[in-house]
């Protein structure tokens, strides 16, 4: 098939070795330890089950057209209305035409049916897989971005990985440290630590050596020194417009804190909003807007992560059924292998969605 750009599937499990192969091949973590020396990863979650066969459209497959007679994408005929044709087979969503460039280029392509092994359609079951790289398990004392932290922190105390957006994400959750940023323009605003009275008040009541102390002191200096920094950048960016917002705004903030600290080679971004059971739309809609917020956010990334050995991984937990239901929307589904997985990879790898057929 063209829309693997000639790339074997085994590549996909050699790039995501030392990740979602924690739980699929458990004696890959060594060897992909250097990962983190040569390059970045970002990992975006898209939550709630983004639907693979609107982002990218199987136009030439009989059976798209009858089982998704009013949110299916009209196939390419080069207006801006129909599908964007990257080859025989599949067609790119008109609303993420700004990844076009990045498929023309070679950094950016797509390989079906990849994804978890497991048949849960719980959004919280199959999130939690994800996050801790083991299908089917429902916890795990780490997250897989927190234990490849481990690995490229080499024992250290300083972090390697941060996230934008989630308080407090299960992918990084473990016992090495991570940074943890709010999400959109919560992240300039320092608080009640931006009070000097009141911060300098809390800084005495947790003076102590105690690990709530030490923990309370490494989140206050965190949070104060990020928003200092991120509000440089945002007034030098702006120029005098409004500031971006979302899921482009939480990839800005990400990009300028890993790019202003080289520490950090490990990222974490996540968006809402893709369970569309009803009034999913089309070429125009809700999954068409936030499909274009998405697009944006990866041409962002790009920007910012495009040295060689950087990779850019999106995936959601699971995908959506072909047939659409009788609210015009689109009911919890896995692809061919199961699972479902939209995988930006630069500088040589790929990207992998795992929807080629539902049952």
């Amino acid at each position: 098939m063209q829309a693997v750009n000639d790339i074997q599937r085994r590549q996909l499990l050699r790039c995501l070795g030392g990740t979602l192969g924690a739980g699929l091949l458990p004696n890959a973590w060594g060897k992909q330890a250097d990962l983190l020396k040569n390059g970045r990863l970002i990992f975006v979650f898209l939550r709630g089950a983004c639907d693979g066969l609107s982002a990218t459209v199987p136009f030439t497959d009989p059976h798209y057209a009858p089982n998704r007679p009013t949110i299916g994408i009209p196939p390419p005929d080069g207006s801006h209305t129909t599908a964007i044709k990257l080859d025989s087979t599949f067609a790119l969503h008109p609303a993420m035409a700004p990844l076009l460039p990045l498929w023309q280029s070679g950094v950016l392509s797509f390989i079906p049916a990849a994804g978890s092994p497991d048949p849960t359609r719980s959004h919280f079951e199959a999130q939690v897989h994800w996050e801790i790289g083991m299908p089917g398990k429902s916890n795990a004392p780490r997250g897989w971005l927190n234990a490849l932290a481990e690995m490229g922190a080499a024992g250290g105390a300083t972090p390697v990985a941060i996230g934008v957006g989630e308080a407090n994400p299960k992918v990084l959750s473990g016992t090495q440290p991570v940074r943890l940023i709010p999400k959109g323009k919560t992240a300039v605003q320092q608080g009640v630590l931006g009070n000097d009275r009141a911060r300098q008040a809390l800084m005495d009541l947790y003076a102590g050596s105690d690990d709530v102390s030490r923990a309370f002191r490494q989140g206050a200096e965190s949070r104060m020194g990020s928003a200092q920094e991120l509000a440089q950048e945002m007034v030098a960016a702006d120029n005098g417009a409004a500031s971006a917002a979302g899921l482009l705004l939480d990839a800005q903030h990400l990009g300028t804190l890993m790019r202003n600290d080289r520490r950090l080679r490990l990222g974490f971004l996540s968006a809402g909003g893709w369970d569309t059971h009803a009034n999913q739309g089309s070429t125009k809609g809700a999954l068409a807007n936030n499909l274009g917020k998405l697009a944006d956010a990866l041409v962002q990334l790009r920007r910012d992560f495009a040295e060689p050995g950087d990779i850019i991984m999106v995936a959601s937990e699971f995908g959506r059924t072909v047939q659409e239901n009788g609210t015009r929307g689109t009911d919890h589904g896995h692809g061919l292998l199961k699972g479902d997985v939209f995988v930006v990879l630069a500088h040589g790898c790929f990207v992998s969605r795992g929807e080629d057929r539902f049952r």
